[in-house]
């Protein structure tokens, strides 16, 4: 039987999420963007934020532990591009509006929208590389 470590099912899971979102993006259309806006990330802060803000520090901090504590090669490089989404939980917390400006120019612009999904993509298909290949 096949086994996953740690670090494959942290890359597939990322893999997951960041593919998934895409096809939600295009099923739902102009229903994500007003989602995102309105819901997700409307203006009053959502309490959920917080939830979600702590369980991303929690996941930061198991994946350091499991880089010292599991013995697999490269596992850093994972827990490298998971550090940074700290960036992404920081502004969450503590610049939520400047975060929510960001979301709001990014859906309503062609091209940024175009440059992220490429790189969600590409980053999803690395994960994947890096889970078949590297762990």
């Amino acid at each position: 039987m096949f086994e996953l470590n740690y670090f494959q099912i942290l890359c597939l899971f990322w893999a997951a999420l960041g593919i998934g979102s895409r096809l939600l993006m295009i099923t739902l259309g102009e229903g994500w963007n007003k989602w995102e806006t309105e819901k997700a990330y409307r203006k009053d802060k959502p309490k959920w934020i917080y939830l979600v803000c702590a369980a991303g520090l929690l996941l930061i901090a198991y994946t350091w532990y499991s880089v010292f504590a599991i013995p697999v090669d490269y596992s850093w490089i994972i827990a490298s591009l998971v550090s940074l989404t700290a960036i992404k939980i920081l502004m969450l917390l503590f610049r939520y509006d400047e975060f929510r400006e960001f979301v709001a120019l990014t859906l309503n612009n062609k091209n940024k929208m175009n440059l992220l999904n490429g790189a969600v993509v590409t980053f999803s298909f690395v994960c994947v590389a890096m889970a078949l290949f590297l762990y």
